[in-house]
Parts: C-alpha cells; structure tokens; sequence
C-alpha cells in the first residue's frame, strides 16, 4: 500500500474511525461533502478517486456530462469535532474524466496550478500566505425575499439597539460598546469572551496553530489570528477556520457569519491578506527599499494596485462586499500603499523586516473563495514583476480624508463600487489571470455567467428599503 495512504489508514484505525467525509470547495467557496463508512473504504478509492454528480454544482458540468471524480488530497486532514461518531475529514480536488486532467473549474486544482507556476517562473518556489479572517457572532437573524417584502433583522446582545429592551429576565445589563466600540473592551461589555476561546481550543484540535484573539471594533465582532502557510494550505485553513467558528456558535445557540458587511454604520469583516514570495529559504520580499521591502516586492504591488480592480472580482466576491469598501470604515478602497496606515488598501506592517517582510492587502473579504483570491492577487503579482511594474510613491496621509476631488486630482485609483464593475474589469482585464493556463477562459466565463445569474442580476432586480425612503414620494 501507498505509504501516505497506509499513514492515513493507521491515523483512522488510531482515532476508531467510522466514517471518511470527503471535502471540495466549489466555485463560491462553499464546502461540500460526501460520506463513507470506513470499512467501505480502500486504497483504489484513493489512488483512482470517488465518481460524483458535478452537473448538481452551480457553473460546473451539464446533465449530460455530469461525471466527474473526486481525488483525495491526504493533507490536513482530521477528525471532525462536531460528529456523533469518530469521521475523519479529508480534503479533495475534482478530476475531469473527460480532459484527463484535473477540473479548469475545481477552485483547489486552480490554487495548485498558481503555485507551479510560480515555481516553473523561477521567480520562486514558495508563496506564503496569512489571512486574517473576521467574522460577527450574532444572536439570531431573521430574513425575508417576497415579491412585495424584502426584510432582514439581525440581533446581538450586544448591540446598541438593546439598551432598552425589556428582556425575560428582567434585567437589561447595559453594559455595550456601541457603534465602532468593540475593540479590546474586558467584559462584561465583551461579552465573546469565551465563546471566542472554545473556538480556538477546537481549531487546535483540527490542526490550526492560532496567536491572537480578540474582539474586533463592531458589535458581536471577532477575531482569531491563524498562522500562516503556504497559498494552498491557508485557503484550506480558512476553509477550516469558517466551518469552525459556524460550529461552534451554532452548538452555542448563537449564528455566525463571515459576510462582509451585515450591520448598516458598523465596521465590516475582511480578509486582511498577507503575502510574501520565497526562494531557497530565503524572503524574497525583504530588502533596503521602503519599510524593507526589495525591489521585486515592490514591483509586486505594482502589479496587484495595476490590476486590482480586475482582482477585485475574486478578492471580494459578492455585492456586499462593496458595502464595506467605503471610507470610514478601515476598509480601504483607495489604491495606493502605505506603512503602518490603515486607510491604505496596501499596508507594510510594523514588524515586516528580515524574515517577517511581508505585503499586506487590505481590500479582501470573507465572501472571496480563498483560492481563487489568493491566486489572483498572486499572479497579478507575478505580472508585476515580470512587467516591473512601478508601486508609485507611498501615501502616508489618512486617505479617509480626502474628498472625491482630491482622490481624482491626485490621479488614485480605487477599486470597484459594485461586484458588476468589477466583474467587467475582470473581462477587460484577464490575460494576467490565463498565463500559465491558471485560469483558463472557460473558467474565467463560467465565473462570469455564475456571479450575474446568481447574484448580480438578482440583487438589481430587487428595491431596496432605503429606495422608498428616497423614491416613494417623488
């Protein structure tokens, strides 16, 4: 037997494994799952993959080639915590039966493909990636989508609506940060406190290695910083880390969410990402140009502030995402690079020096499937410095200052307004994207066509709440 496989097998025998649960992202990111008992499984099943109906995947394969296989990747994999019986997780890529190769649209298959070009470049061999990943903690959530309603209700103990609500108990604690207040309050006013702490205890337990933890600046936000990894092994992490933190809210009666922007004048969550390029153990990234960056890490920048409104369109994937893209917010949507600041899109950190010298990339969020975010920043990068791409002069002012006009004069880009422009930079601007066959353009279509049908066609066609305030009258 295969020595991966035979580890594997020992590993499962170790924990009394009944049942394998095979993962796969799909093209929006969510994770998907089919189950086998143990003693049904065998080594074939690893070396030649699981038959599965991909036509039921939304862009993926029409009825009448509906086959495809799913290939188990023996990495990362664990025992899930939340099973009544012992299931190991085992995270997998699809393979094309009718190509031979694996799937163009298989989100993981892309991931690998982005890191052998790298490789192939001879600009490195290793990308390293972290993600910082926030996310709300909420009470509960009520939503409506009707011909003549469109309603949602969202509620936290938390939250600054609550202080006069009469509650069961009788009792209104009253002790609430507010608006933009959540950061670094003690409780009683931080009220996550331990519910934050049995998530960490639990993504240890399913292999994440976490440092900080901590309440974010809204109400019902946190935050869990993860260590980072390779481009493939933190887009499997993050993928980890999003079905923890649901988990274990819900086992405490409460519901997360890692959407982008849920609470209209409140801080939103993003997916602060962290990048810098290796060779021969050494950070490639590290120099003596601006806060210790070398050149190729800043013709790098150059390539993701020149194409990042094209990136745009993996990096923040849905039309809430642009809802958290406005000033005043620590969500940059100004395309320009800074040290320390945070209302820059690129930041370099404090700390980046030496081994830690590393990109910052603010604009991500939680609604990207992070394999395909991660390669495009990733190859627009590498465009960057193949090209190398000018970074401009960094901007060292709180951006959120400026006005329209001054961002115009100044000659700034900033990112999209809507998922629909992006999308649309994403088509004008693409060939970035194609080399090294990384994405290939019947990809880069089936994500166009996927994003209008399933969200930005829907979300146009519904009025808005805040419409009959404007327009009811007129």
């Amino acid at each position: 037997m295969h020595v991966q496989i035979q580890e594997f097998f020992d590993f499962c025998k170790e924990n009394e494994v009944e049942f394998i649960d095979f993962r796969f992202s799909d093209i929006k990111g969510t994770w998907h799952h089919l189950a086998y008992n143990f003693q049904s499984v065998d080594e074939d099943m690893f070396l030649n993959g699981i038959p599965f109906d991909a036509s039921s995947m939304k862009g993926w394969q029409p009825i009448e080639k509906s086959d495809m296989i799913l290939k188990p990747d023996l990495v990362r994999y664990f025992i899930d915590p939340f099973t009544a019986d012992a299931t190991a997780v085992v995270f997998c890529d699809i393979w094309d039966i009718y190509k031979n190769a694996p799937y163009e649209k298989c989100p993981r298959s892309i991931a690998k493909k982005a890191m052998e070009y790298l490789k192939s470049s001879g600009i490195g061999d290793e990308v390293f990636v972290g993600a910082e990943n926030e996310f709300f903690i909420f009470d509960s959530v009520k939503i409506k989508d009707a011909i003549n309603c469109q309603y949602y209700e969202i509620d936290s103990e938390e939250g600054e609506w609550n202080r006069d609500k009469s509650f069961e108990s009788g009792i209104n604690i009253g002790h609430r940060s507010g608006t933009k207040g959540g950061y670094f309050p003690v409780p009683p006013i931080d009220t996550m406190m331990d519910i934050r702490a049995e998530i960490v205890k639990v993504l240890h337990q399913v292999g994440l290695e976490t440092f900080v933890v901590h309440h974010e600046v809204a109400q019902g936000q946190g935050e869990i910083g993860v260590k980072f990894g390779n481009l493939l092994e933190t887009a499997d992490n993050v993928q980890k880390l999003k079905y923890v933190v649901k988990m274990v809210a819900h086992l405490n009666g409460k519901t997360a969410t890692f959407m982008p922007k849920p609470l209209f004048g409140d801080n939103g969550n993003g997916m602060h990402t962290h990048i810098s390029i290796w060779k021969n153990g050494q950070n490639l990234f590290a120099g003596d140009g601006y806060q210790n960056l070398s050149q190729m890490a800043l013709n790098f920048l150059g390539g993701v502030l020149k194409h990042a409104r094209s990136v745009a369109a993996f990096s923040n994937a849905s039309t809430n995402s642009f809802k958290r893209l406005i000033p005043g917010f620590e969500a940059p949507s100004i395309l320009t690079y800074s040290a320390n600041n945070r209302s820059a899109s690129v930041r370099i950190p404090y700390n980046s020096k030496g081994k830690s010298t590393r990109l910052e990339f603010r604009f991500p969020d939680n609604s990207a499937n992070p394999y395909l975010a991660f390669c495009a920043i990733l190859m627009a990068g590498i465009d960057g410095i193949y090209k190398k791409t000018d970074a401009g002069k960094p901007m060292d002012i709180n951006l959120f200052e400026l006005t329209l006009d001054e961002i115009r004069e100044k000659g700034i880009k900033q990112m999209p307004h809507t998922l629909r422009t992006a999308i649309e930079e994403m088509l004008l601007d693409r060939d970035y994207l194609k080399e090294g066959n990384v994405f290939s353009e019947e990809f880069i279509q089936v994500y166009k066509s996927f994003k209008f049908e399933t969200e930005i066609w829907p979300w146009e066609a519904r009025p808005h709440p805040f419409e009959f305030i404007s327009t009811y009258s007129c």
